[in-house]
């Protein structure tokens, strides 16, 4: 428990460093580019078809008119962009997961490494290409978990429990996996990963709560439509830094331990050397054993 403090207001302390800031602006001049290009290409197309399907159900009809008898006719006008809203955020956010594993993580990871742990040696226990297809593989996953668990929504309470239990299970898979690629050997990043699971999922949840806060920034931009371009930058950016936060509080705790488990190891492998060599000297200066001396029977 020490540890995960510790390491949560490191990552917290290396979140106002300048060059954090900076950099936490790079991955959002790519997700904002990218963004804005679909949805001026796609969200016109998307709000008619969500409008259309809305229109052609029964269900939805008989919603309508019984909030109209309720004075609370102007819902339907911002259902639409709600739900177009809430269906992008989860790519939104598995996209700023990506693009900060791939571009903020290792400038990160060096970082914490050249300030706190300058003698840690990297043994590069996974490549570049091992890291990416980690990270695509788990946010595919993490995307069909998304995509089956959207009827699961509707009920209340889950909707504030399963989409960040996906994105801690994302976070966590992705952020720990480049947290010790460089510097950890396949054998021992995975010892850490199958030794401290529950606190790294953990930390993965917490941060997947951390960041579904943002959220409520992206979708009050259906509120107020004309602060809509401004809202939508700002949230990205607040995921981009939480996903940058994550990097660093996983990078913290798994170099820590890291370093904690090779000390122990020189310290055991200097134990055993220890007691090899003074059993070696206990045997040299051991007294050599008496020979019994054999006397002839007088005759």
């Amino acid at each position: 428990m020490n540890l995960l403090l510790d390491s949560f207001w490191r990552a917290a302390l290396y979140c106002l460093r300048p060059k954090v800031m900076l950099w936490s602006m790079l991955p959002l001049i790519l997700v904002i580019g990218a963004t804005v290009g679909l949805g001026y290409l796609f969200w016109d197309y998307a709000m008619d078809q969500v409008r259309l399907l809305l229109e052609s159900s029964a269900f939805v009809n008989n919603g309508w008119a019984w909030l109209d008898t309720m004075g609370l006719g102007r819902i339907k006008t911002v259902l639409a962009p709600l739900i177009v809203i809430f269906t992008v955020t989860p790519v939104i956010v598995v996209v700023c997961l990506l693009v900060v594993a791939l571009m903020m993580t290792p400038m990160l990871v060096r970082l914490v490494a050249k300030r706190r742990f300058p003698g840690l040696e990297e043994r590069q226990g996974a490549t570049v290409w091992h890291g990416v297809a980690w990270s695509l593989g788990s946010s595919l996953l993490a995307l069909l978990a998304l995509i089956i668990s959207i009827p699961l929504w509707l009920v209340p309470p889950l909707i504030l429990v399963l989409p960040p239990l996906i994105w801690g299970w994302l976070t966590y898979r992705v952020m720990a996996f480049d947290a010790l690629a460089a510097h950890a050997s396949k054998d021992e990043r995975l010892n850490i990963l199958k030794a401290h699971r529950p606190q790294l999922l953990g930390m993965g949840v917490l941060c997947g709560y951390l960041g579904a806060a943002p959220s409520l920034v992206w979708a009050s931009g259906a509120f107020f439509p004309p602060w809509f371009v401004f809202l939508a930058p700002l949230a990205i950016w607040i995921y981009t830094l939480v996903f940058a936060f994550s990097s660093l509080w996983f990078t913290h705790y798994c170099l820590a331990i890291l370093q904690d488990m090779r000390r122990m190891q020189i310290a055991a492998a200097a134990t055993a050397t220890a007691t090899t060599a003074v059993a070696e000297i206990a045997e040299q200066l051991a007294p050599p054993p008496r020979v019994g001396m054999r006397f002839m029977p007088l005759e």
